[in-house]
């Protein structure tokens, strides 16, 4: 894994992190498409796909845990390298995964800024998550 965390002083002397970046080796599954449907105590049940819990692995393995997790708004910026143009572009199963390790619920997260990239020998993903200002929305969109 390789990343920052920036923190900031606070008055009562201990240490804040403010903002996280870090990369994560591996192609996400996507969460839409990364079900499947099994037989559970006689009841149909959907779960995860293998590529998927292979996935959650994986991430958790390289994911920084914070000693203290970002709170409040949030805003998330994902690259997200692909092995192939074949997965559609999907952050959900990578927010879930940062839960508990970066921040405590992904409902913090306010903003999105997601970005499409191949790299068929490294599929990999880079995120950045920092606070935000839910009011700052572009003139344009409003």
């Amino acid at each position: 894994m390789s990343g920052k965390v920036a923190y900031k002083m606070l008055d009562s002397g201990t240490m804040k992190a403010i903002e996280a970046r870090f990369e994560i080796a591996g192609e996400p599954a996507s969460k839409a498409n990364s079900r499947r449907a099994v037989v559970i105590a006689g009841r149909p049940s959907f779960i995860k796909s293998k590529k998927a819990l292979g996935y959650v692995k994986m991430f958790k393995a390289q994911c920084p845990k914070l000693e203290h997790m970002l709170e409040g708004d949030l805003k998330v910026e994902m690259m997200i390298y692909y092995g192939s143009r074949r997965p559609d572009l999907d952050e959900s199963l990578i927010l879930d995964c940062m839960q508990d390790f970066i921040y405590a619920n992904d409902r913090q997260v306010k903003q999105k800024f997601i970005y499409w990239g191949l790299d068929r020998g490294a599929p990999r993903t880079i995120i950045k998550v920092s606070p935000c200002d839910i009011y700052d929305i572009p003139a344009y969109i409003i």
